[in-house]
């Protein structure tokens, strides 16, 4: 999410060694996502929070904090809980970070928290479980966090490359600590929890050395010349505000809105909690996981391109609704599914479907946004919109599957996409009505 405010600091000349420098921070964050969100951890921790005998899971409630809870969903609750504040707290330092002029300490400031906590994430044990919960959120809060305070113009610029190099850079970190978690008898490795929380902190070293050349590169920011209408505590809500405004004087850009907020409850849900599915309710190794989840980056590769080839021809509301009802098929999938292999094939699926998802969503927002020279504030509601859908997803999902089961949990999303097609359909409707 980019700055809250209208007036903006001077624009600073890009130069091949400053797109250079802001790519570097994709191949220096792009490790957490892929060891910490994606792989390793989920496994890790399903793996020292339940008790299982002859492959049935015997017991999979923890106590944190003297408060008994099923693991899994204590997982959700602490992805929730670090999206909810990076939701409160975003507008609120963008603002100052503009006003002052120090967006790069922000960034600076989250990408320490994130790194730090990773780094932390090595004394995680079975014993340890509050201090391990605490820090996963911390280094969640960290990575989104940093991503605030990305610029939004370079990041337009270097998007490619950025990807290129982030994909690149994590891959090799992942490949280092695949050998690890897998052979650890190569490095006369006993300790079977060694490999993980030795992979955690490297992800911590990863993260915060590449991001150097990063901080070294990027300029100081430039001050605002005027102060904000409002308080620097209180500018960011206000700009949130009118933008608000604006959007509800906007019949489609406000529907879609809405059906944007509902499906990505589902879409982010099943993300981020894919991983421990896989790892609880199917059994599967960390193995198969990074297998899982090369196979679904190499593929929303291919799935982006699609949806946008699909867009052009058809239009972005209609591509995305037909996406949302193929999003209802992998949740009803997912509840039948017993196998690696019938894993892998919804796995293949789902990375069709996420990369288009999210570049055909941004697109469409910008599309129907109206004409302005303030589209940080415009993108910050957006970014805003989806950190709160993630909070109230993960909440659902981590209660049902507390409640229920994570096979129930799964089901539910279903409601998300319902809605969500449902209101897509709405301002596909009006979309029409106002171009004849």
């Amino acid at each position: 999410m980019e700055a809250t405010t209208t007036n903006t600091a001077p624009k600073i000349t890009s130069s091949k060694s400053m797109h250079n420098a802001w790519a570097m921070y994709d191949w220096a964050n792009s490790a957490y996502n892929l060891v910490i969100t994606s792989t390793i951890f989920p496994a890790y921790y399903n793996a020292i929070t339940t008790v299982t005998k002859n492959g049935q899971i015997v017991n999979d409630k923890v106590s944190f904090f003297g408060f008994s809870i099923k693991n899994s969903s204590l997982f959700d609750y602490s992805i929730a809980t670090a999206y909810l504040i990076i939701a409160l707290i975003s507008p609120i330092l963008s603002s100052i970070a503009d006003y002052k002029g120090n967006k790069k300490r922000f960034m600076q400031l989250f990408c320490y928290i994130g790194s730090a906590a990773c780094c932390a994430l090595y004394f995680f044990k079975s014993n340890t479980l509050e201090l391990g919960i605490i820090c996963s959120a911390l280094a969640a809060l960290g990575y989104c966090g940093s991503l605030v305070f990305y610029n939004a113009e370079e990041r337009d610029n270097v998007s490619a490359k950025g990807f290129a190099y982030g994909y690149i850079g994590s891959v090799l970190l992942q490949i280092a600590c695949f050998v690890f978690v897998l052979e650890p008898q190569w490095f006369g490795i006993t300790d079977q929890t060694f490999p993980p929380r030795l992979s955690f902190f490297l992800v911590g070293l990863w993260w915060v050395g590449f991001a150097q050349i990063t901080f070294f590169k990027l300029p100081k920011g430039v001050p605002l010349a005027a102060k904000p209408q409002y308080s620097v505590l209180t500018n960011g809500f206000h700009e949130l505000q009118k933008v608000l405004r604006q959007i509800q004087k906007m019949p489609v850009l406000k529907t879609y809105l809405l059906a944007f907020f509902f499906y990505s409850m589902g879409v982010q849900t099943v993300m981020l909690a894919a991983t421990l599915f896989g790892s609880k309710e199917l059994g599967l190794e960390t193995s198969q996981l990074i297998a899982v989840i090369l196979v679904i980056q190499l593929v929303a590769i291919a799935g982006a391109y699609l949806m946008a080839k699909l867009s052009d021809k058809f239009g972005n509301l209609q591509v995305l609704l037909f996406v949302v009802f193929i999003w209802m098929g992998v949740c009803v999938a997912a509840y039948f599914t017993h196998t690696a292999l019938q894993f892998y094939i919804i796995a293949a699926i789902v990375g069709l479907i996420m990369g288009g998802i999210q570049s055909l969503s941004r697109s469409t927002y910008s599309k129907l946004m109206p004409p302005t020279h303030d589209t940080a504030s415009f993108f910050s509601f957006y970014d805003v919109t989806e950190k709160v859908a993630i909070v109230i997803g993960m909440i659902s999902f981590g209660y049902i599957d507390q409640v229920l089961d994570m096979r129930s949990a799964i089901i539910a999303l279903i409601t998300f996409f319902v809605l969500g097609a449902v209101i897509l359909y709405l301002a596909i409707v009006k979309n029409r009505v106002i171009m004849r």
